[in-house]
């Protein structure tokens, strides 16, 4: 068996995710161990060597196929020195892991922020297949956001490129500060800590809303309750959606993409998010800009970051 393998490796706060992915990004086992935090960044390290030999090992490949390893974080990186700057949900700061891995693995070793290598995984194997030039927008606690040029992730000057949760859209007269310290960012209305947010800002105006009969406001509450014709949920759930639409009209007019992919938590509220989007996406973007354009759910789910992590090898 002379096929080429590469291995991806999701760093989470809990667990590590590894898969391996052939040449044309397709998954083909997967194995799942924990973090062990607490236990300190030598542990963490060694537990990523330890599940990336694993997969190997118990898959029918050998670990000559094995080409290299990419691994995906939620926190800061510095790309080009394959340094983890800021991981608080690991605790990682300044740990130079390519360095580390490579010499512990003897394969070479990419890394990327935990929202670059998801868009490089829908692009390479997901809703992007066969797409160059795209955008994708991931909706959950915030809204991270990854650029896809050319088939390849596009960083930047200093690697920040991407931030999409923090562009200003929302006017002064409605923003509210946003965790960065700046105000008006589409994560304060688009996330699920927004439309939760918004909820509870309605129930406690006193609004007419089913939501006020719910003990604990999630996303999915307000999802369902917009979906079941609740005027308040809805108003919500489009607010949200006039926003993403917005964001993503301002940045056609930079990048011209012609995908914007759009996945997270938030993303499975269904149609009526994706209807909003494309309808106000087609009434702020300028014609030339919407021809060819599609707003399109992503297809991965959770393993976009293990694919995408492998496809740096190839892709970035």
């Amino acid at each position: 068996m002379s096929e080429s393998i590469y291995v991806g490796v999701d760093l989470g706060g809990t667990a590590i995710k590894v898969g391996i992915c052939n040449e044309n990004g397709q998954l083909l086992h997967t194995y799942e161990g924990p973090t062990e935090t607490d236990k300190g960044v030598d542990v963490v390290v060694s537990n990523i060597e330890k599940y990336v030999r694993h997969i190997v090992e118990q898959s029918p490949y050998e670990w000559d196929q094995l080409k290299g390893v990419g691994a995906g974080v939620a926190g800061f990186t510095n790309v080009r020195e394959g340094v983890i700057v800021l991981a608080p949900n690991i605790g990682f700061r300044d740990v130079p892991i390519r360095a580390i891995l490579e010499e512990r693995i003897g394969k070479p070793v990419k890394i990327d922020n935990d929202a670059n290598v998801a868009a490089l995984g829908e692009a390479w194997a997901g809703a992007g297949k066969g797409i160059e030039n795209c955008v994708c927008y991931t909706l959950g606690t915030g809204v991270g956001g990854g650029i896809i040029i050319n088939g390849k992730i596009y960083q930047g000057f200093s690697g920040m490129a991407g931030e999409i949760g923090h562009m200003s859209v929302v006017p002064d007269l409605e923003a509210i500060q946003c965790g960065c310290g700046k105000m008006g960012c589409l994560e304060t209305v688009s996330s699920a800590t927004g439309i939760i947010r918004m909820a509870k800002d309605a129930v406690e105006r006193g609004d007419r809303t089913s939501l006020a009969l719910e003990d604990q406001i999630a996303a999915k509450e307000v999802f369902d309750a917009a979906k079941a014709g609740d005027e308040v949920a809805l108003r919500i759930v489009n607010r949200a959606a006039f926003y993403l639409g917005k964001s993503m009209a301002a940045v056609a007019a930079v990048l011209n993409p012609e995908l914007f992919i759009v996945g997270g938590g938030v993303s499975k509220a269904g149609d009526f998010l994706f209807e909003e989007m494309r309808r106000v996406y087609a009434k702020l973007a300028p014609e030339p800009l919407q021809q060819g354009v599609s707003i399109a759910p992503a297809l991965l789910g959770n393993d976009a970051g293990i694919v995408g992590a492998a496809g740096l090898l190839l892709r970035s």
